[in-house]
């Protein structure tokens, strides 16, 4: 914790004039630092977030910063946060902004982004970016799937080698249950919000996630790139002997 690692201490340090309680010290209480869910807040409200990270870590090597992630920041928003922090990481694609810009070193085992089709890519690059910017190696497998399966099939051996795999996927959703079957490794299913009418935006592929036939596959929320990008970092964590 900071200033001598009180309660209180850390209390003092983290309001952020009422808007805001920035938790600096998650990172070491769990592992991972604190994001910042840029939708619904104002700019005002993420500039003077993004000031207090800004002061809080004046003069530290960057390298000794825990990297903040800012989700769901369209061009307005991102906009706010780079005035404070130009220096930041930001991936329009995925709406999201890590600072600082530099991944921390990978530990642990690969995370493989298995995505549906390229439609889903907004969502599959915010889940392997959390997961990069939270320790692990990454790679993102595109546009494989169901309705050409020899498309995954290709990709076994990369899939075989991960030790957690993310699986976006909107219309039908039933990519994940296909890999899950494939591999060793744990399966996060992350649903998008792609398809259409009965689709409806992303329930269909969701309750098809939660219904896979194959064990090992674990749902997030629609559209949640970031929750599974956190999960498959937690499962490919490197483990104490």
């Amino acid at each position: 914790m900071a200033d001598g690692g009180t309660a209180e201490a850390v209390a003092r340090d983290i309001a952020v004039d009422g808007i805001a309680e920035l938790d600096h010290d998650r990172a070491r209480r769990r592992g991972y630092p604190e994001a910042v869910f840029c939708q619904g807040k104002s700019p005002a409200q993420l500039r003077a977030i993004a000031t207090a990270l800004a002061e809080r870590y004046a003069g530290v090597p960057a390298e000794d910063v825990p990297v903040t992630l800012f989700t769901r920041a369209d061009a307005e928003r991102a906009e706010a946060v780079l005035a404070v922090l130009p220096d930041a990481m930001h991936e329009p694609e995925a709406q999201l902004l890590a600072w600082p810009a530099t991944p921390p070193r990978p530990t642990g085992g690969l995370v493989v982004v298995a995505c549906a089709g390229t439609s889903d890519l907004p969502v599959a690059r915010e889940a392997e970016l959390t997961a990069r910017y939270l320790g692990r190696r990454t790679e993102l497998v595109v546009d494989v799937g169901v309705a050409g399966l020899h498309r995954i099939l290709a990709r076994t051996e990369t899939l075989r080698s991960a030790a957690a795999v993310i699986v976006v996927a909107g219309m039908d959703g039933a990519l994940p249950g296909v890999v899950a079957g494939l591999v060793s490794a744990p399966v996060v299913a992350v649903p998008t919000s792609v398809g259409y009418g009965a689709a409806f935006d992303g329930l269909a592929p969701l309750l098809t996630m939660l219904n896979a036939c194959a064990p090992g596959v674990g749902v997030v929320n629609i559209d949640n790139g970031y929750g599974g990008g956190h999960l498959a970092a937690q499962i490919a964590a490197p483990r104490a002997d």
